[in-house]
């Protein structure tokens, strides 16, 4: 549990640096919902489910990423320092 809390707290970091905001997102009674709301400027937004190196969702997580995604949502789930970058370049590049 500590390298997801790196991550995480990793991805808040280089979120902030690039002018954005990595929300911590909660749902009461909403078991499952990804760890992160990230929104960088010009309109841009994606939840993230955060996880330790190699460790997949669980079944009600990915019920809820599903659902999200379904309502056309970008959900992506990220287990390493090396995909929080990816995700950020990504995003600004768009």
């Amino acid at each position: 549990m500590a390298a997801e809390k790196k991550i995480e707290e990793y991805l808040r970091d280089v979120v902030k640096a690039s002018g954005g905001r990595a929300y911590k997102f909660t749902s009461p009674g909403n078991d499952g919902v990804p760890d992160r709301l990230v929104l960088l400027p010009g309109g841009k937004a994606v939840f993230v489910e955060l996880k330790s190196p190699g460790k997949k969702p669980t079944v009600l997580q990915e019920l809820q990423i599903s659902r999200i995604r379904q309502l056309g949502f970008d959900v992506r789930v990220i287990d390493s320092k090396e995909g929080a970058e990816a995700l950020l370049k990504e995003m600004v590049s768009k």
